[in-house]
């Protein structure tokens, strides 16, 4: 953790409105509010009633609902729903669903300068962050902009009743994985560490009742509220390892955004961890475990998320590419990284066995 007296934090100025029935409820007026008479809605097609019953309650300040998100926002994607945002003449945009929805308002945003307002369906946080995602020819890019962060964010507790327990478990992972990252970038700040820490624990508690009781209200407003916490931390720190591999991983190899950020997750915090011991200790602490590394891949294992890269369909031959991809670019991280280091994460990752790397 870094001294009290050395640290920088950028509040971001973002509003939130967290309760039930809010999706449809809550929306119009925080459009109104914002001065938005307007709006495209933009969803994936697993969404797309949500986004409907969304589009409905905005009533006449809907001008059109576009259901073109895909996983890691390709550029084609993004273009096609610019070109749509331009012809409805909207002048503002609501994102509704999972982190692919949000992306491609995102990438809206980043190319119109139009105002985003998000309404999330699952637990991937990136509402909370002025992070953009784009991929191009196999290759994500990502960058941050104060101008694709939401304005308004409403989280509804009941959108996520339908997220089936296996996607619901993967998405909370991920959202711990921006915690756990926070939590050692180098911009951190004693309120980021107290956030990341509650962060964790409170999705680690979450996610098991989830599992348990699907329709249960509290339990997926509680893992609601865990995201909000997890994805603030990624929005105000930088990324490292973790998120460059799954980047790597997703624009490059196309596997599935949360579950690699499920399988990832435990490896990169056990190599980090000889060089973190501050934020491993802060992980372990959330989970009341001794061993962080450990105790994350117990949690995804014990609620039946997938255990190894291979078992999301990366081939062994790609891992040498993914690790070349991954130590040539440049990003914040407690340890440094070369290729064979990149390649020991994930070759561990891909054969699934326990989290250890010896330190530097």
């Amino acid at each position: 953790m870094k001294g009290v007296l050395d640290f920088s934090h950028q509040s971001r100025p973002v509003r939130v409105v967290f309760r039930s029935g809010a999706a449809t409820n809550a929306t119009p007026g925080e459009a109104a509010a914002l001065g938005l008479r307007r709006l495209l809605v933009v969803c994936g097609s697993r969404g797309a009633a949500t986004a409907r019953a969304v589009a409905d309650a905005l009533g006449p300040a809907c001008v059109g609902l576009h259901d073109g998100a895909r996983m890691h926002v390709p550029v084609e994607a993004a273009d096609r729903a610019v070109e749509a945002a331009r012809a409805a003449g909207a002048d503002g945009c609501v994102a509704v669903g999972g982190g692919s929805s949000i992306g491609l308002g995102k990438a809206v945003a980043l190319r119109t300068g139009l105002s985003l307002m998000a309404v999330p369906s699952t637990y991937a946080g990136s509402e909370m962050t002025p992070v953009w995602g784009l991929t191009e020819h196999g290759v994500k890019r990502t960058g941050r902009d104060p101008v694709v962060l939401p304005r308004s964010v409403v989280y509804d507790p009941d959108l996520t009743l339908s997220l089936p327990v296996p996607l619901s478990v993967t998405s909370g992972i991920n959202a711990i994985a921006h915690a756990v990252e926070a939590l050692y970038a180098p911009d951190t700040s004693p309120l980021i560490d107290l956030i990341a820490e509650e962060g964790v624990r409170a999705m680690a508690g979450a996610l098991p009742a989830v599992a348990a009781d699907p329709e249960s209200k509290e339990a997926r407003g509680r893992a609601l509220y865990s995201a909000w916490l997890c994805g603030s931390c990624l929005g105000a720190t930088t990324m490292g390892l973790h998120h460059k591999l799954c980047h790597v991983l997703g624009g490059t190899f196309n596997l599935p955004h949360a579950e690699t950020h499920t399988v990832v997750l435990p490896y990169t915090l056990a190599y980090n961890a000889p060089a973190a011991p501050d934020a491993s200790g802060a992980v372990a602490r959330a989970l009341d475990a001794t061993d962080a590394p450990r105790a994350l891949k117990a949690l995804a294992e014990r609620l039946g998320a997938p255990r190894t890269l291979a078992e999301l369909g990366l081939k062994e031959a790609g891992l040498t590419e993914a690790a070349a991809q991954t130590a040539g670019q440049a990003y914040a991280n407690p340890r440094s990284v070369t290729a064979a280091d990149a390649l020991a994460v994930l070759r561990a990752a891909y054969e699934g066995g326990p989290p250890e790397f010896p330190a530097a």
